[in-house]
């Protein structure tokens, strides 16, 4: 038998060998909708996984985010994967109702995770139930301008914050310094639902908050107006031409030191740095308790991964739930993206003070919000947040505002 023989037999077993290794190898169908950043955070994430479990292949499918909404209520139905990317709260309710995502309370009892992962274990919760596992979310909070203080002649916040009627009394101050005290722009609408959240969490408490984007609190309740009346006293101090602008817009007003404050998610914070800001004078805290002894919580967008009910490979599927739900793989993707564990034993880059206090902030929470049009219904959504937007600008038409959303939660719910 030649040399060039006895190699191509080589190569032909070599072959076999291989094939016969993936065919051993069983397979987990993953679904997704990242952008090019977290997509190579979560390769390099599936990686480690397979390194682990060398007998598992994940195969991840990859979707645009605005294809991936039309698709996931397709593919559920029709040829679900084992797993599939998704959002907490009442985002995934309408999925759990259809019986199209695993009640996965095992992997939760089984690993830890009631403690690990506790301020987002309610937004995962339906009939006391877990329906998949949260691995990112990012704070909101309250970004503030140090020079604006020092401008105002206002007294910096202490590393608890200020509570409410401090808060209303600074604004008074910034106002006589000619500075806004709150700024946002609402012209995308959005942002204004970000302020609403808060006054409701803070007035009226987590639970109150959910009651209502499920529809299951009139808008004409006496509660409803509770929030309204707290955030009346506000609202006087909100930068005047807040619906022309753009939250982008807004975030200059505060770079500016125009405005001393801005409700807003983590994500601004390169923005606002891009405008000449630096961790000197950008400062973060938490929004001030407004009804004593109300249980902290917290606006979070958590993204989550579930196992859809006809997966073929939900053994496996459940292993891989345990592992993106671990600290030492949240530490890792977390941190190619700039965002935050959801695993309270993880760890955060300690040079980025933001991280560092959202970090805090999310994992010491009572419970997590998703944000007002998460939690909320496209359509009662939409109205909300459009009557937030009229409230800021024309607060003597509550009355009619909060009708109006009356009758949208009557037709939707």
């Amino acid at each position: 038998m030649t040399h060039r023989t006895t190699s191509a037999f080589a190569l032909a077993a070599a072959l076999l060998v291989s094939a016969a290794a993936e065919a051993q190898q069983r397979v987990l169908r993953y679904n997704a909708d990242y952008d090019p950043i977290p997509l190579a955070a979560m390769q390099a994430l599936i990686a480690d996984f397979e390194a682990a479990n060398p007998d598992i292949r994940v195969e991840l499918n990859n979707f645009d985010h605005e294809g991936y909404k039309t698709a996931i209520r397709n593919f559920l139905s029709a040829d679900p994967p084992d797993l599939a990317n998704w959002y907490a709260g009442n985002r995934m309710a309408p999925f759990v109702a259809a019986g199209q995502f695993l009640d996965v309370s095992d992997v939760w009892a089984g690993n830890g995770l009631s403690e690990s992962l506790a301020s987002a274990k309610a937004s995962m919760t339906i009939d006391g139930k877990q329906w998949g596992v949260p691995y990112t979310y990012y704070q909101w909070g309250i970004y503030f301008n140090r020079d604006a203080y020092r401008a105002a002649g206002v007294e910096l916040p202490g590393e608890g914050g200020v509570n409410w009627a401090q808060f209303v009394e600074n604004c008074a101050k910034f106002a006589a310094a000619g500075i806004d005290c709150l700024t946002t722009g609402t012209k995308a609408l959005w942002p204004g639902a970000g302020i609403f959240d808060y006054m409701s969490l803070r007035t009226n408490g987590y639970e109150w908050h959910m009651d209502l984007t499920a529809g299951k609190i009139a808008w004409t309740d006496e509660s409803v107006r509770r929030v309204f009346a707290e955030w009346a006293k506000v609202q006087p101090y909100i930068s005047a031409n807040h619906a022309a602008l753009d939250w982008q817009d807004a975030a200059a007003l505060l770079v500016q030191g125009k405005a001393a404050h801005y409700v807003m998610g983590n994500f601004a914070v390169g923005v606002f740095k891009e405008g000449g800001m630096t961790n000197d004078n950008l400062g973060f805290m938490a929004f001030p308790e407004i009804t004593p002894g109300i249980p902290r919580a917290e606006d979070a967008p958590t993204d989550t991964v579930h196992i859809p009910a006809g997966a073929k490979n939900v053994e496996d599927a459940k292993l891989f739930l345990a592992f993106v739900a671990s600290a030492d793989a949240q530490t890792k993707w977390n941190a190619a993206v700039g965002q935050l564990p959801t695993n309270r034993d993880s760890s955060v880059p300690g040079d980025d003070p933001f991280l560092v206090a959202g970090f805090e902030l999310l994992s010491s929470a009572h419970a997590l919000a998703q944000f007002f049009d998460r939690d909320a219904p496209a359509e009662m959504a939409k109205a909300g947040m459009e009557g937030f937007q009229e409230f800021m600008v024309r607060p003597e038409r509550l009355d009619a505002i909060l009708d109006r959303l009356e009758r949208v939660r009557q037709r939707v719910y």
